[in-house]
């Protein structure tokens, strides 16, 4: 197991009774385990953060997980927020420090849901903070009264840019994802080019235009890795990327 490569997670903070916790889903822990074959390593997100360097001279990759937390809008220029919108301050501070140090190393990045929504951020996208309220998009959110084998079923179709990452793993243009999301990329992060959108053009999934491993992910491929061809394919390339950074690493040290 030592020699695996070893995958952070950032951390999200959660009130459990009265006192506050750092936790991760484990569905995303398991992916990296089953789906990359990887060493999951937790991030500890505080306010203020923690110094990055020590993580990501450990790391052999970043898997930027989805959350019940909503960036908050000042980071986009998204206007005032509203009552009951749910934060996470610190893993905005800390995730948006995280983000350009990563990509500067070279280091892979697969960013899921909130995840996808920081990456584009931090090239200087913006999000639409309620995707069902603009004109001509659909209602991407899952029904909170459905089991979780329908809210993270297939929900629609995505479009698969012709030549590119996603298209390569899922051998076509098209295939059926989950849609588990209230909020969506308005203006696309500059530099980041689009792998897929939805039926209603949304766009569902990005990469970066540089020669590491950056994807970025609106859906939920994490939703049981294993039983899904497209998702595993996603995680397999992912931690074939990490594997790859981990070796030029080794062979670069001194």
């Amino acid at each position: 197991m030592a020699s695996l490569p070893l995958v952070g997670l950032p951390t999200d903070s959660k009130p459990i009774g009265s006192h506050p916790f750092l936790v991760v889903g484990e569905k995303y822990v398991r992916a990296v385990v089953d789906g990359a074959q990887a060493m999951p390593l937790l991030l500890p997100l505080l306010q203020p953060p923690l110094p990055a360097e020590a993580w990501l001279a450990t790391l052999d990759g970043l898997l930027l997980t989805g959350a019940t937390s909503n960036i908050e809008p000042h980071h986009y220029d998204g206007g005032d927020s509203w009552p009951g919108n749910p934060h996470d301050p610190a893993r905005d501070a800390n995730v948006f420090g995280l983000i350009p140090q990563a990509l500067a190393l070279g280091m892979p990045i697969l960013a899921i849901c909130r995840g996808f929504q920081e990456v584009n951020v931090a090239f200087g996208g913006s999000l639409h903070p309620k995707v069902h309220e603009v004109p001509g998009l659909a209602d991407h959110r899952e029904n909170p009264a459905s089991s979780l084998e329908v809210q993270y079923g297939p929900a629609h179709a995505l479009q698969l840019s012709p030549g590119g990452l996603l298209a390569g793993i899922a051998g076509g243009n098209e295939v059926m994802v989950n849609s588990v999301h209230g909020q969506g990329v308005a203006r696309l992060g500059e530099g980041l080019r689009v792998e897929a959108r939805a039926p209603d053009g949304l766009i569902e999934a990005f990469r970066g235009s540089g020669p590491s491993f950056l994807l970025g992910l609106q859906f939920h491929p994490e939703w049981r890795v294993t039983e899904n061809p497209f998702y595993l394919g996603i995680f397999n390339a992912f931690g074939e990327a990490c594997r790859r950074y981990r070796s030029n690493k080794q062979v670069g040290s001194p």
